[in-house]
């Protein structure tokens, strides 16, 4: 059995987490398997979105705390193994903003820790009305530290502080009004709801999504002017595509596109 599963409906690949009896976690197995799709999805045209949800009765708890208390028997205390599992973790969740493809987190159970730290790395995410979300490791006396990192670029900070603080469980209802998900839907209509999102975005020209996607994280970092003449230089790329000039020509003529892609 995979630990992480593959199929794809159409142009979205939809990657499982598929580790139930242990809550999903992040382990280093699971870690690696992720890091195996993305590199090739990267490069695959054929796919335009993205779905990560989980098996069984979550979506995903965290790192595996077994694999890391074990990390401990080494001569540094662990100090090695935490440093590179924190590497490994990072590069999957950078690696899930830098797709070319809208990356969406189909949530339902908890999504907990590194488990939240997940969702807060997809471009979007669709929820169940049972989802409950927490960077808990305060709990344990572990400070959600870099799950801090997707966290805090998503929420408010002082929505973002109190979570990493308190170690709460918040619902479903409550991350929407965050910013930390996009919908809530009933648990039933999750995938179907998580689908329509992925199709909808798999709809629009590839191309304008890719820079698209790219422009929205780089200008999320910059001052201002700068944001400004980046997003200047973007529109231009995009003005010149082929199928953008298509797209426009079309919409005038009151047609739909003939695109090439």
């Amino acid at each position: 059995m995979a630990i992480l599963e593959r199929h794809d409906t159409g142009p979205v690949a939809h990657l499982r987490l598929n580790a139930p009896e242990r809550l999903n976690p992040l382990s280093d197995a699971m870690l690696a398997a992720l890091q195996a799709q993305i590199d090739p999805l990267g490069q695959d045209q054929t796919i335009r979105a993205v779905v990560i949800s989980g098996a069984g009765k979550v979506f995903c708890a965290g790192h595996d705390l077994r694999e890391m208390q074990a990390g401990r028997q080494a001569e540094d205390k662990g100090a090695g193994y935490f440093a590179d599992l924190f590497a490994r973790c990072a590069k999957v969740m950078s690696g899930l903003t830098r797709l070319p493809q809208p990356v969406i987190a189909q949530v339902h159970g908890i999504a907990a820790a590194a488990g939240c730290q997940l969702v807060a790395s997809c471009d979007m995410a669709v929820a169940a009305e049972n989802a409950r979300f927490a960077v808990n490791g305060v709990n344990i006396g572990l400070f959600c530290s870099t799950p801090m990192v997707a966290l805090t670029r998503n929420l408010p900070r002082k929505q973002a502080f109190e979570m990493l603080t308190t170690g709460r469980f918040i619902p479903a209802g409550e991350a929407q009004a965050m910013g930390l998900i996009n919908r809530v839907v009933p648990e039933a209509e999750l995938p179907a709801a998580a689908l329509a999102l992925a199709e909808s975005v798999a709809s629009k020209l590839p191309q304008a999504v890719k820079i698209g996607k790219q422009a929205f994280y780089a200008q999320a970092e910059l001052p201002l002017e700068e944001a400004y003449a980046l997003a200047g230089q973007v529109m231009v790329e995009n003005m010149l595509e082929h199928d953008t000039a298509e797209g426009i020509a079309a919409f005038l003529d009151k047609r739909k596109p003939n695109w090439s892609t």
